[in-house]
């Protein structure tokens, strides 16, 4: 028994067509879900920072403070003291690419796993290291590492790096949970051929017995732990690019 594999990037959700049929202007999935990803964002900061008090009297305020506190700890441990003004920017990279992430466990697609997604992230990161590279030492200072050609092709390499580490590990989490599942379904149907019971024409076996449980521990590594890893890892090495950028 034998099963195909289909791999799609994201669907059109909307599209804008000419004359002829053909779109000009088209929405992705991953434009939509990660506009939803951005109103989960604001909608939790604007719950755990309602009514603000010089005295934490709520738990939505000490939780609050925890996450602000551990981000701006986590900015001074790997930066220095005086990056604590990136550390918004590393919560906000921080709760997009998690949440993007995990989407995929309420039935959505996880817009990490969209390159154009992932590339986005590296390329606004690579802005900011340029930025603080140019404010530190300079355009001058800036413009003097090309003098080693090595440093050019290291300067490209950074955003294509982080792009491609992202998205990578989050599709390929994605189609080996996918292959595992046709996987297990083949291997129900080999276990009920052996029993003896006929699949159902046209629909196969409606009920596969070794898909039941195990996706869902599947599920729990690639999405919650590798989504977790890989955001933090990405964040992990903006501190470090831009930490390198001001030396």
């Amino acid at each position: 028994m034998g099963f195909e594999v289909n791999v799609e990037g994201p669907r059109r959700m909307f599209s804008i067509l000419s004359e002829s049929g053909e779109p000009v202007f088209s929405i992705s999935e991953s434009v939509v879900t990660g506009w939803l990803v951005i109103l989960i964002v604001l909608a939790v900061c604007l719950i755990l920072t309602k009514d603000l008090k010089k005295v934490p009297e709520t738990k939505r305020q000490c939780a609050a403070e925890y996450i602000v506190n551990t981000v701006n700890n986590m900015v001074k441990v790997n930066m220095d003291n005086e990056s604590i003004a990136y550390a918004p920017y590393i919560a906000a990279v921080f709760a997009y690419i998690i949440i993007g992430t995990l989407i995929s466990m309420i039935g959505f697609r996880s817009i990490t796993a969209d390159i154009s997604v992932t590339g986005g992230l590296a390329v606004m990161t690579f802005v900011l290291i340029t930025y603080t590279k140019i404010r530190c030492h300079g355009v001058g200072g800036y413009l003097k590492q090309f003098i080693n050609p090595l440093n050019i092709i290291s300067e490209v390499a950074t955003p294509v790096a982080m792009a491609l580490r992202l998205f990578g590990n989050v599709a390929g989490g994605m189609i080996i949970t996918l292959i595992l599942y046709l996987a297990l379904g083949a291997a129900s149907g080999a276990l009920y051929n052996v029993m003896g019971i006929p699949p159902i024409q046209d629909v196969g076996y409606v009920f596969n017995i070794f898909q039941i449980g195990i996706p869902a521990v599947l599920s729990i590594y690639f999405d919650l732990f590798s989504g977790a890893i890989q955001s933090y890892v990405f964040i992990m090495l903006t501190m470090a690019y831009i930490k390198m950028g001001k030396e």
